[in-house]
């Protein structure tokens, strides 16, 4: 038998070493993220590869797994509890070691075994963990079964079985490396920067990026699990501002940033312009539509409304499909619509065959880029950024608002917009033309001015973007309308950024 894990336990007590704790809440939509020692410890680590091993079982899932790790200072430890798990549950282990995410879904190809589990909070800030999940590649976890695995996990109704085992798979980088880099040389000379923010995918970027051909200026490479200088985030201003300086500094021709775990990349044009991921994805889709005519896309409901309506992509014959937030979420829709690629405003990109395998992968994206500057010998990257149509959006604000309550604030934000609309009144002094309610609400009034609020799948916040084809004066009416309607609830708290 194994204790059934409780949502609290007392620190520095028996109970706490001996007994599983492990908040619900921590179970999101599309993987797991827990503060590591408040919300789950070791033993809820352990109950959580319990809970996974039985869960694959009930699948029919062949009981293997690729497990890796992120580079924290605690995510090794972590890393080997949910092994523990694993195991007592006689699930096979395929360990890679210190990974980026996308090298373990790599792994999942690679070593042919179906199901995966890295350990990584991502770009969280320091204390928080997690776990990103997977057992028919390419997708990963969706709500259902993050739902399935939470009722195992929090009922302890796990299934021991002999027959588990552990391999650790000895330089596994190096296969990884290999995948990308084989392949032809870039024929433009590129400078790149970059930029990890100390992060994991430091120890893995500068290389990738010169086998390509590329010459490389190093930014906060070095692995520091305190990240001293910001979060390895390349959606947040703080590493945006950092790529942008050194971008001037160097003389580079782009500026590739990657988040904690190396499955997103952001991007800094040769004129020190930071570019939102969501335009980064139109100028992509552009290259991409050239070369295959009548490609579908999906993006997520934060992204620009470029996609429906720029007239390069119209000319190809794309077609966008808006959907919902989170990276388990895109990914099926991209394989299940079997899309050319899948975009989404925090820089998570999926592409399928001939350009990747469906999962999202920050580096796949980096060469994506530097393929589409390639083909475009004549463009820089702020060129190209020069040619969309001109929009003034907003970054991804984030107001504070607990796990708890998060969801039911964001379902009476879609009732009181519906009612609006019904009652014909006027947002931003304009009626409201479109409502899409596929992931919390994104409205749009007349003169294609829009914004969006939804509840945030990994932190304890809601999440805001606006946007608008006409001017900044605009966007900012809209922020206030939006702002204005969030604010009839008290639960919301203050914004990480603002515009």
């Amino acid at each position: 038998m194994y204790p059934i894990p409780k949502a609290q336990l007392r620190p520095n007590s028996y109970d706490y070493e001996s007994s599983p704790m492990v908040k619900p809440t921590g179970f999101r939509e599309y993987d797991a993220r827990w503060l590591f020692e408040k919300e789950i410890n070791l033993m809820g680590v352990q109950a959580l590869g319990l809970g996974l091993g039985a869960l694959l079982h009930e699948m029919g899932v062949k009981p293997e797994i690729v497990v890796g790790h992120d580079f924290r200072g605690y995510s090794s430890s972590i890393k080997y509890a949910l092994i523990a798990g694993l195991m007592a549950a006689g699930v096979k282990v395929h360990d890679i070691g210190l990974a980026i995410t996308p090298m373990a879904y790599f792994a999942q190809f690679d070593l042919d075994v179906a199901a995966v589990a890295m350990v990584t909070a991502s770009h969280n800030d320091n204390g928080w963990t997690g776990v990103k999940m997977g057992a028919q590649r390419p997708v990963t976890f969706g709500p259902e079964e993050m739902s399935r695995l939470r009722d195992i996990v929090i009922s302890g109704k796990f299934r021991f079985s002999e027959g588990g085992g552990y391999r650790f798979v000895e330089n596994f980088p190096a296969r990884y490396i290999a995948d990308l880099t084989t392949r032809r040389k870039l024929s433009r000379k590129l400078k790149v920067v970059a930029a990890c923010g100390n992060g994991t995918a430091g120890a893995f970027a500068p290389q990738i990026l010169s086998a390509l051909g590329c010459e490389v200026a190093p930014l906060d490479c070095e692995l520091d699990h305190t990240f001293p200088r910001y979060n390895p985030n390349p959606e947040d201003l703080h590493m945006l501002h950092a790529m942008a300086e050194a971008v001037r500094e160097s003389g580079a021709d782009v500026a590739l940033g990657f988040d904690g775990d190396g499955d997103r990349c952001g991007i800094v044009d040769n004129e020190g312009a930071e570019i939102f991921a969501d335009k980064i994805g139109v100028m992509l889709a552009r290259d991409l539509s050239a070369l295959h005519a009548n490609a579908t896309f999906v993006v997520d409901v934060k992204s620009t409304g470029l996609f429906a309506t720029d007239p390069v992509l119209i000319a190809h014959g794309v077609k966008a499909d808006y959907w919902k937030t989170g990276h388990s979420h895109i990914k099926r829709r991209v394989r299940d619509l079997k899309a050319l690629a899948g975009f989404e405003k925090s820089g998570h990109f999926f592409f399928n065959a001939p350009i990747g395998r469906g999962y999202d992968d920050g580096f796949v994206t980096a060469i994506a880029v530097l393929d589409m500057l390639d083909r475009n010998p004549t463009k820089s990257m702020a060129d190209l950024y020069r040619a969309l149509p001109k929009t003034f959006g907003s970054p991804t604000m984030s107001p504070y608002c607990a796990d708890e309550v998060k969801y039911a604030v964001a379902d009476r934000v879609v009732a009181r917009f519906k009612d609006m609309q019904a009652k014909g009144a006027l947002v931003t002094g304009q009626k409201i033309r479109d409502i899409v309610t596929v992931n919390g609400v994104r409205v749009t009034v007349e003169d294609g001015t829009w914004g969006l609020v939804r509840a945030s799948s990994n932190k304890p916040e809601l999440v805001v973007v606006v946007e608008s084809p006409v001017s900044e004066a605009r966007m900012r009416e809209m922020f206030a309308a939006v702002d204005g309607v969030l604010r009839e609830n008290g639960e919301v708290g203050a914004y990480n950024q603002t515009i």
